[in-house]
């Protein structure tokens, strides 16, 4: 087996001038799903880079710099991939952003002030299968549980069961599956499931 040496530091924020190479790597990781509401491609990655939030993200980076990772957060007021019905216009015009709005409606999800909601977590090709995101996992139970969340939530869907497998390792457990119906035409997918991660859980097993 060949041993794993790669180097991996963690912090907040990404800088402006990288929203690019996060807005590519948020397409790789779910062009499926998003291929008819944002494609092509160049109108996505254009779309992506404008609305991509640098302060709500946590960033795995190696020794020199290069981003292997993020883990996206959504809060009331913002989330890591966002934007106005302006900004949709902008990139895909009235009618374009009229339809497209309708359908990336169905993904959005509530957020709950004691909950942290994860909004996409991805990592580079190159940098697979080295830890880089059960360490993203880690450090944000970490975070959230000193800001005192009562949980992390996230939403997965039914064709990635390793991420799923992945999560449920570290903790996270299925708590709701969601069928879209015929929407799975336009998705890509039948069912998405919601996992919790419970930090009330783990302060009454350290109490």
């Amino acid at each position: 087996m060949q041993k794993n040496n790669t180097e991996i530091t963690l912090s907040w924020r990404f800088n402006p001038e990288e929203r690019q190479t996060v807005a590519d790597m948020y397409w790789v990781a779910f062009q499926e799903k998003l291929k008819i509401p944002l494609g092509p491609i160049q109108n996505a990655i254009t779309f992506l880079t404008a609305v991509c939030d640098p302060n709500s993200a946590l960033v795995a980076r190696d020794t020199a710099g290069n981003i292997l990772g993020v883990a996206g957060i959504k809060t009331a007021k913002d989330g890591l991939i966002g934007g106005s019905f302006a900004q949709l216009r902008d990139v895909y015009g009235t009618w374009g952003a009229t339809w497209r709005a309708a359908m990336l409606s169905v993904l959005e999800r509530p957020v709950k002030p004691d909950v942290l909601l994860m909004d996409g977590i991805f990592v580079g090709a190159a940098a697979r299968g080295k830890g880089v995101r059960t360490k993203l996992l880690n450090t944000l139970i970490e975070h959230a549980e000193s800001h005192n969340f009562a949980a992390i939530r996230l939403d997965v869907i039914d064709k990635n069961h390793g991420a799923q497998r992945l999560y449920e390792r570290i903790g996270f457990v299925e708590v709701a599956n969601s069928d879209i119906g015929p929407l799975r035409h336009l998705f890509v997918f039948q069912k998405s499931a919601t996992l919790n991660y419970s930090l009330k859980n783990c302060r009454s097993a350290a109490n």
